[in-house]
């Protein structure tokens, strides 16, 4: 069907293939609805949008529903699971078409699951993807720029993800939540809609919060709790996760509980420690972060630390507005700053690079090493003692994405790995003579 897609792109003008599009992408939407007998209607669906913290809410959201006995299932652009049994989202996309995300809800009824989280993007709903899913409940996360040359605009952008809270409200469903971040200027705008559930949350609900080097710690009412998470944005998300869960009725005691015993969540600020023989200790983390907004939050969880920076930028051809300001971003916070290749797709990535740098001043402490795995090894070479080194922009990503459709597979996370390998003393042995 791709090839079929890419053929028509070819040979009928660009105008009109772009009509073309929302119809063709509705009834893909209505047919896989049909062939799997529309399953979200025999399962709580619970949609999680914004433009940042989307796939750590999905997934701390599951471990909260899971503690409270019910079998989850959890779409998100790290991984898909049906009650326990787990695979890697090797698509370069959150939410997969062709009928995948209606056959995940059909797959999660037939485990007997009695929700589904699922990661919503704005991509997925300008191609009608979260059509004819009967959603019961939207978390919003927040919202900043981004996807602005897809979508043409970043009020588009804003209306596409509004477009998802519409189906909550469009949805059979009842009763119906709507839960957003009103600390995001755009919260208000997703809770402006008829369902029985409007569920607002701040970091006003909590009495107190405090942000550790390894963890964070809320008291949310009179409960104190520990999640093993970094970062301010991490409270957010933790939050989000427990609003609904409070809705649905799981006890604080279990939320506290199943919160202290996250597992660790892949990409998303997913640290690694240099061996215990190393010759220096430091810490590597890898990070989704893919715009300006993430990515001072990333350099910001780690205040008052030696950082060296590994970045790119998005992919090549897409939103290139934001080249710079990564750059200026990476040298406002970054001691050293190693500018590398991420997924060029058909353009130069040298041009990318060099986009990044124009946000820069002369006496930035920049260097630019396009093999991305020698950049890695760099980065951990001239790392102080006690420092940081922090890779940014494809988290789980499986693919570093070429020219023409190529694909090379790729793994920040085990790239890490082995090159923290290489800080270990030599093992010596000696010979009595």
């Amino acid at each position: 069907m791709d090839t079929v897609r890419q053929l028509l792109k070819k040979i009928i003008p660009r105008s009109i293939f772009c009509r073309l599009q929302p119809p063709y992408h509705f009834l893909l939407a209505l047919l896989g609805a049909l062939r799997y007998r529309h399953p979200s209607r025999d399962i709580m669906v619970i949609g999680v949008t914004g433009t940042k913290g989307k796939s750590s809410t999905t997934e701390i959201l599951g471990q909260l529903l899971r503690a409270g006995g019910h079998k989850v299932a959890t779409l998100s652009t790290i991984q898909f699971s049906i009650d326990g049994h787990t695979e890697r989202n090797l698509f370069k996309m959150t939410m997969p078409g062709r009928f995948f995300v209606q056959k995940f809800l059909r797959d999660a009824v037939h485990a007997g699951c009695t929700h589904a989280v699922i990661e919503m993007t704005s991509e997925g709903a300008k191609q009608f993807r979260h059509r004819f899913i009967d959603i019961d409940a939207l978390i919003f996360t927040n919202l900043a720029p981004e996807h602005i040359e897809s979508h043409g605009s970043f009020e588009k952008y804003k209306a596409a993800k509004l477009s998802i809270a519409q189906a909550v409200a469009d949805s059979p469903k009842r009763p119906r939540y709507l839960v957003a971040n009103i600390d995001n200027e755009h919260g208000p705008a997703f809770l402006d809609f008829s369902v029985e559930q409007k569920l607002p949350y701040s970091l006003k609900d909590l009495t107190l919060y405090s942000l550790h080097k390894d963890s964070i710690s809320l008291i949310f009412g009179n409960t104190t709790m520990r999640v093993p998470l970094i970062g301010l944005f991490n409270v957010y998300n933790t939050l989000a996760a427990i609003t609904m869960a409070r809705a649905l009725d799981i006890p604080l005691t279990t939320i506290q509980k199943a919160l202290h015993e996250l597992p660790p969540l892949k990409g998303r600020v997913e640290t690694f420690e240099s061996p215990v023989d190393a010759t220096k200790r430091i810490t590597a983390v890898v990070d989704y972060a893919h715009t300006p907004d993430s990515l001072t939050k990333l350099y910001e969880a780690f205040p008052d630390k030696y950082k060296v920076c590994v970045l790119g930028n998005t992919g090549g051809g897409r939103d290139t507005w934001k080249r710079p300001e990564m750059g200026a971003i990476a040298e406002k916070f970054c001691d050293q700053i190693i500018l590398t290749n991420e997924d060029p797709y058909d353009e130069d990535p040298m041009k990318i690079v060099h986009d990044m740098q124009k946000g820069m001043s002369e006496e930035a402490p920049v260097r630019v090493i396009m093999d991305r795995t020698e950049a890695i090894r760099s980065a951990i070479a001239h790392c102080s003692e006690d420092g940081y080194v922090l890779i940014s922009g494809k988290g789980t990503d499986p693919y570093i994405m070429g020219p023409q459709g190529t694909k090379t597979p790729w793994s920040d996370a085990a790239t890490v790995t082995t090159l923290l390998q290489e800080l270990s003393i030599p093992s010596t042995s000696s010979e009595e003579v």
